[in-house]
């Protein structure tokens, strides 16, 4: 189970999830693409693309910091080019970009509406339409979307309409891919966190420190998307992952770990119900 030398194009991954992401690949060897905005220092926002670029050399693999908006498709074919140039190929695209806002149908302004659907949605369909030549030529080729659990409750649909159908958005793309390019053998699944994972959208965004306190860390994340990103991919694809669940089977047992405030009660991340013990989502 090693990505050693395998190249990952990641949306967005100068901080968080998919920073955690791509540090767990280059641990292995891998080469890593970090296609995101952040190019200078922001005191809201720890990170930029250079600074993830650095920590991914230091962790042990090959880096491509890549100044990248994925609404500007122009732009994402360019980077994927360019990676695919450094680097010889590509073999697994991560989805993480993702925007949010947490606000009903009226409180919603139309160009926050577009920002999420944008990213979120046709922000995924982009990146793999540009990764997919490179991808169908790869010898184990994965997308993994950071996207929840395709469910019909409306009760996810209730409080923040934009921004559910904006990650449903990117889930249905998994359905889609898995079937349009099973028998190519280009596998396609989602990954989700049971519980809030502890990010700058959490911190300034969501649930401030006393979510942060009740989170997880993104290398729990990491280490499931890992173990995915691993599988045979003509095997493993079509399929809506729950982080603890995928390590669960591979054998965690100590997931205390992760916690960000160890003995804290735990909170129940969107879209999933909370078992016994946890806070439930909001």
């Amino acid at each position: 189970m090693s990505l050693k030398g395998k190249t990952l194009f990641i949306s967005g991954g100068s901080r968080g999830i998919g920073l955690a992401i791509a540090l767990r690949a280059a641990r292995d060897g891998a080469n890593v693409a970090i296609a995101a905005k952040t190019a200078e220092p922001n005191p809201r926002l720890e990170g930029t693309i250079y600074t993830a670029a650095a920590a991914i050399e230091e962790a042990g693999g090959k880096a491509l910091p890549l100044v990248v908006d994925i609404r500007d498709e122009k732009r994402v074919a360019e980077a994927v080019a360019e990676t695919a140039a450094a680097f010889g190929g590509i073999d697994i695209l991560i989805n993480n970009a993702s925007a949010i806002r947490l606000t009903g149908t009226l409180d919603t302004p139309v160009n926050r509406y577009d920002l999420m659907h944008g990213v979120n949605g046709r922000g995924t369909f982009v990146c793999a339409q540009a990764c997919l030549p490179y991808l169908l030529k790869a010898e184990n080729p994965h997308i993994l979307t950071l996207s929840p659990p395709l469910v019909q409750d409306a009760k996810w649909f209730k409080a923040w309409p934009p921004y559910t159908i904006a990650k449903y958005t990117m889930s249905l793309f998994t359905l889609a891919f898995a079937a349009e390019f099973r028998e190519q053998g280009v596998a396609a699944n989602s990954l989700w966190p049971r519980t809030a994972i502890a990010t700058a959208a959490v911190a300034n965004e969501i649930g401030g420190q006393d979510m942060m306190n009740a989170s997880r860390k993104p290398e729990i994340m990491a280490d499931a998307a890992h173990w995915i990103l691993s599988q045979p991919a003509k095997r493993c694809t079509g399929k809506f992952f729950i982080d603890d669940e995928v390590l669960l089977a591979a054998g965690t047992r100590d997931f205390a770990q992760y916690d960000v405030q160890p003995g804290a009660k735990l909170q129940a991340d969107f879209f999933i119900e909370a078992l016994p013990g946890m806070l439930p989502s909001a």
